[in-house]
């Protein structure tokens, strides 16, 4: 065989022979085809050195509590993204950016309390949202609209407050029905009386004390500001008419003497 001719030649057929080199894993990951399975590893940040080409990314069952503007290194192909049960409560308005081609995320099972419009915005092709199972009270509906693809949403499981903050989600997820998964779970957690109420149960005339009553904190404040200034400027008017009606009548009384008839008395 010619590859045996000399030390060098034998060196460069098995350096041929070596199989080509795998696209990057984290210590903490296990990858193989495109698939990057990194849960379950006390995980407190995403690994930076996962592929470029991966596809899927497990996250779930970590301890990462945050998501920042860097968080998640170039991945230009992730299609899906799973993050359920680790301590997440905020996300970054840039956490997601890169990530537009980006089908499936799921965030269930966190601490997440609010979440912004801005945050989802480069999610142009995510088709399903899990939110299940965080400590959501209300949620911008804003949010659901800077998703054109969504066809599957979960909401199941929130503290919801039934008050007429939850308004506009509820015409949102109204008018959108075929996209809510598991509606039958997405239930009122306040006020007391409303425990446990489906939300998808509410109607027009559930909400009819909070249209067109309702009031932002500009209006309060330009109502406290002119509330003042309209109760002073009140009372100087009357005490200015009231003092322009005392000279009108003491000018007519005055008048009126000046005029009266002089009795002559013959001498």
């Amino acid at each position: 065989m010619g590859c045996w001719r000399g030390p060098s030649t034998v060196l460069a057929c098995l350096l041929l022979l070596r199989p080509l080199p795998s696209p990057a894993c984290p210590a903490a990951c296990r990858c193989s085809s495109g698939e990057a399975d990194c849960s379950k590893h006390a995980l407190r940040e995403v690994p930076q050195s996962l592929s470029a080409n991966t596809s899927t990314l497990w996250l779930g069952y970590n301890f990462i509590t945050a998501l920042g503007p860097q968080s998640f290194p170039p991945l230009p192909g992730l299609l899906l993204l799973s993050l359920p049960h680790n301590h997440l409560g905020l996300i970054h308005s840039q956490a997601l950016v890169g990530l537009g081609a980006l089908q499936e995320l799921d965030l269930s099972n966190n601490y997440l309390t609010a979440l912004t419009p801005e945050t989802f915005l480069p999610l142009t092709s995510l088709a399903t949202l899990n939110l299940g199972s965080n400590r959501l009270g209300e949620l911008d509906p804003g949010v659901l609209c800077a998703l054109p693809q969504l066809q599957a949403l979960l909401l199941q499981d929130n503290p919801w407050v039934c008050s007429c903050g939850i308004l506009p989600l509820w015409h949102w997820l109204s008018h959108n029905r075929e996209k809510v998964r598991e509606e039958s779970l997405l239930l009122c957690r306040v006020p007391e009386h409303l425990n446990e109420y489906p939300i998808m149960d509410f109607r027009n005339e559930s909400f009819r004390q909070c249209q067109e009553t309702s009031l932002s904190a500009q209006h309060y404040i330009t109502f406290l500001i002119i509330g003042p200034f309209s109760f002073m400027a009140s009372i100087f008017f009357c005490t200015f008419m009231g003092s322009i009606i005392v000279v009108y009548h003491n000018l007519r009384r005055e008048s009126h003497f000046w005029r009266r008839p002089r009795i002559c008395r013959g001498r």
